[in-house]
């Protein structure tokens, strides 16, 4: 696994983990979601013109990839709005990494070596450790299967829109960043209409009105971080480069421990240590 791959993914995953504590953290993570994507949109517009647009081999994967994220985007906003952060973000983030190694065999022919394969069922190993400890700390507010049954329908929409995104890119690292703003691009004209009709104009401008500043970095960290990822997708293995990505699990229990106040202990501790461990492993053996 190259080095600078794991870089742009580690990094990705911080920024990844920053985009969802401000979407948590938001009144109505709706309206939020709402304004970072049309923020997003209009950022990518205006850099298209400057960069270009990607080549036509790569604009029906945009299209089917803007519909799977908007699909994405609504389902992780229905989850937000009844359970914990630190229950959704590691379970849909942790069983995503094991659906796309199975895609990303079937698609792309993708064999990890024996210690790449070990270090990828560490990483997943240690995020379903940490997701499980929500379940058993919250003794208040027991979640319910539905939170469950959200998250993995969320890990589903991440690893196929993935293994779209990452066959698109694959060998072409200089269309990564045409690509991801062509898809950005797209997604709040679908999004927009839904949340005003559900909302009203007025609270949704009232929204954005109340907090400019954070739903501008919200909407500016999404489009980096994945754009980043798609750039180690171009030339690094799917299969590892996804379950890497993933780290973004333990930064955002994490975050969630610190800024949200939901409970961080030995348990959560550990299973950051496991996914460490299986970083080491397809860092050295993948």
């Amino acid at each position: 696994m190259p080095t600078s791959a794991i870089a742009l993914l580690l990094g990705s995953a911080f920024l990844h983990a920053i985009w969802n504590l401000i979407l948590k953290n938001s009144e109505d993570k709706f309206i939020a979601m709402g304004w970072q994507v049309i923020l997003s949109s209009i950022a990518a517009i205006i850099a298209l013109f400057f960069i270009g647009l990607p080549p036509q081999s790569m604009w029906l994967f945009a299209g089917i990839s803007t519909v799977l994220e908007v699909l994405y985007f609504l389902l992780l906003m229905y989850a937000y709005s009844d359970h914990d952060f630190s229950l959704i973000y590691p379970i849909a983030r942790g069983a995503a990494p094991a659906l796309l190694a199975l895609w990303a065999f079937i698609f792309l022919g993708e064999v990890p070596s024996a210690g790449g394969f070990f270090g990828i069922l560490l990483i997943i190993l240690g995020m379903v450790f940490i997701g499980a400890t929500s379940l058993i700390q919250n003794h208040e507010n027991k979640p319910h299967l539905r939170g469950i049954i959200l998250a993995l329908g969320v890990a589903l929409l991440i690893s196929i829109y993935t293994i779209v995104d990452g066959s698109a890119v694959k060998g072409q690292p200089s269309q990564a960043l045409p690509y991801a703003l062509s898809m950005f691009t797209f997604v709040p004209f679908m999004t927009t209409p839904w949340l005003v009709r559900r909302s009203g104009w007025g609270v949704f401008l009232g929204a954005f009105k109340q907090q400019p500043y954070k739903l501008i970095l919200g909407g500016a960290l999404g489009v980096v971080a994945y754009t980043t990822a798609l750039f180690a997708y171009s030339y690094a293995p799917l299969n590892y480069s996804e379950a890497i990505r993933e780290v973004s699990v333990v930064i955002g229990a994490v975050l969630g421990w610190k800024y949200l106040g939901e409970p961080m202990g030995g348990y959560r501790s550990l299973g950051a240590v496991i996914i460490f461990g299986g970083i080491v492993l397809i860092a050295l053996l993948g």
